[in-house]
């Protein structure tokens, strides 16, 4: 007999034990190529009417089972079979199993220290398992000096070979193709580094009630932002985002008939309108963790928001984005709307997981307005900005609280401006006697905000904020306020869908001179249902119910409805 043989035969027992250990779960479920994997039960259906995704299917079946068990942990690789925590010396195959794993080295644990030995598996899945074991038989006929063994224990490890060689063949072919597609795509790619995140906002909308319903139309509008994400570590990321769109917020009327001064019952789509769809660059910012901390940086389109928690889960969605509440109060607490442009944030962890101050991290930042012109009334330091401060404490992942205060000054015009020189003024929230400003000022804000998620099928979310504004000149001292609370049902009727409804008063101001002495509380009542018809589009019905706009009981109450889709890519 040849030496080869000899050495062939000294391993045999290996692709034995190996035979007997899967043949067993094999045999319990039939032959058929359908099966597949426990992770993919839930579509057995689909794949065995869909030939054509079978090949992908049972592919990666493959390349988990084989790959399972060698990531880079401490568990990839066993030494002794009382490694498993599911295999016990009572076990019919537990002798079999510690010859495969402490004599031969053939067997590999999953990552969780578990073997799974009780689990169906493939033609397909054996077959990568038996060419495991044969790479491993390789290794050993190299270095084997043993007893002879039986001509039957070779017949066995032939016929194994034979059996499952069609098998092992079509695999090779897949692999091949499959690796020949991804050279492909990698050579065609756009970039190694960016890639394109999208969303498109179609929106009817028309509101209704006393003069306010008979002077607006319904309108159907849209706006769309096409956001490059660029990492070049892999933790860090550079939006540029190009926005367009042709959204005008509904002009309200006072029971004479005369425009009211206010922003009440603007809509996140509104937000960033560039008119007759022209297009631009609405944000331009960089992220990146620099030793604890996560420094962002801004040179256009800043927002606090981008930056800082604003502990509102379900109705605040990447800063005025379509897939949260329908208008800009409900999405966020309104002193995350003071300031913007361009400028420097960053957020620092207080603990490390442990004690009081474990789950705490300190977030500031800075925001100017008129960042890049160099007028002496202008620039990075000497133009309108707004500095944030925020303390953030959270307990588990159920409850999340936050402080925060913020420093603003405007040579003139709104409180809540997040205007930039890119973006324009945008004054998306309150009534005018809690925005205006009759000249140069600067105002003191402080807000808190929490979180509350009793269970994954709700959550509870609000906020409070007060504004002190000392004006630069006579009577232009003021003070506002506003506060919100909201309820959403997340996973409602359907996974992925939202039934949010909040409730809260707008900013306002009363006794300011000059503003007609209305000082009526303007409340906000809002209620959306986020329908998810895919993964990729969203259809979200919802009303907006304002009364005593303007801050006047006496001026009839706007009913704002809406239907908002939304396709994200």
């Amino acid at each position: 007999m040849s030496n080869l043989l000899w050495k062939s035969l000294v391993v045999s027992p290996a692709v034995l034990g190996a035979t007997l250990l899967v043949s067993t779960t094999a045999i319990a479920a039939p032959n058929t190529t359908t099966e597949v994997a426990p992770a993919k039960q839930a579509g057995v259906a689909e794949v065995a009417q869909q030939p054509e995704l079978l090949a992908q299917t049972t592919i990666d079946q493959v390349n988990r089972y084989s790959n399972e068990g060698n990531q880079n942990n401490s568990q990839s690789q066993v030494t002794s079979v009382s490694q498993f925590s599911d295999v016990q010396p009572t076990d019919w195959a537990f002798q079999a199993l510690q010859s495969l794993v402490e004599r031969y080295g053939c067997i590999a644990g999953y990552p969780n220290a578990t073997y799974r030995g009780n689990r169906a598996l493939t033609r397909y899945e054996f077959a990568a398992g038996l060419n495991a074991c044969l790479d491993r038989v390789n290794e050993l006929i190299a270095t084997a000096t043993a007893d002879l063994v039986t001509k039957q224990d070779l017949a066995t490890l032939q016929r194994l070979q034979e059996e499952f060689s069609a098998e092992l063949a079509t695999l090779r072919g897949r692999v091949d193709s499959l690796e020949a597609r991804t050279a492909e795509l990698e050579a065609n790619q756009f970039s190694t580094t960016t890639k394109l995140v999208g969303e498109a906002i179609f929106a009817v909308t028309d509101v209704f009630g006393g003069n306010t319903g008979d002077n607006n139309n319904t309108v159907f509008q849209d706006r769309v932002r096409l956001d490059l994400q660029t990492s070049f570590t892999g933790r860090d990321i550079l939006h540029t985002r190009l926005a367009a769109g042709n959204a005008t917020a509904f002009t309200q009327f006072d029971n004479a008939g005369g425009a009211i001064n206010t922003f009440e019952g603007t809509q996140t789509f509104e937000i960033g309108s560039t008119g007759n769809n022209a297009v631009r660059i609405d944000r331009l910012t960089y992220e990146v963790p620099v030793g604890p901390a996560n420094v962002y940086l801004a040179a256009s389109g800043g927002r606090h928001s981008h930056y800082a928690a604003v502990n509102n889960p379900y109705f605040f969605d990447n800063t005025d984005g379509g897939n949260g509440a329908l208008s800009t109060f409900a999405s966020e607490s309104p002193i995350y709307r003071i300031g913007g442009g361009a400028g420097i944030a960053l957020n620092l962890p207080l603990g490390k997981g442990q004690g009081l101050l474990g789950n705490s991290s300190i977030t500031a930042g800075y925001l100017a307005s008129q960042a890049n012109d160099p007028a002496l009334s202008s620039g990075l330091t000497n133009g309108d900005y707004a500095a944030l401060g925020q303390l953030n404490f959270s307990v588990g992942d159920r409850l999340a609280l936050a402080a925060t205060y913020v420093h603003g000054y405007s040579a003139g015009g709104f409180l809540f401006d997040s205007g930039s020189t890119t973006d324009g003024n945008i004054v998306p929230v309150g009534t005018g006697q809690a925005n205006t400003l009759l000249g140069a000022g600067s105002s003191n804000s402080y807000g808190v905000s929490a979180a509350f998620r009793p269970s994954d099928k709700l959550s509870v979310s609000g906020f409070v904020s007060y504004h002190d504004v000392s004006g630069f000149g006579a009577n232009d001292d003021y003070e506002a306020w506003s506060y919100g609370l909201g309820v959403a049902l997340p996973d409602f009727g359907k996974k992925g869908n939202v039934l949010g409804i909040f409730a809260g008063a707008e900013p306002y101001s009363f006794n300011r001179p000059g503003f007609g002495g209305n000082n009526d509380i303007p409340y906000h009542f809002e209620g959306f249902y986020k329908y998810r018809v895919s993964d990729n589009i969203s259809v979200t019905p919802g009303v907006i119910w304002l009364t005593s706009p303007g801050q006047s009981s006496a001026n009839d109450d706007a009913i704002i409805g809406t239907l908002r889709t939304t396709f994200t890519f």
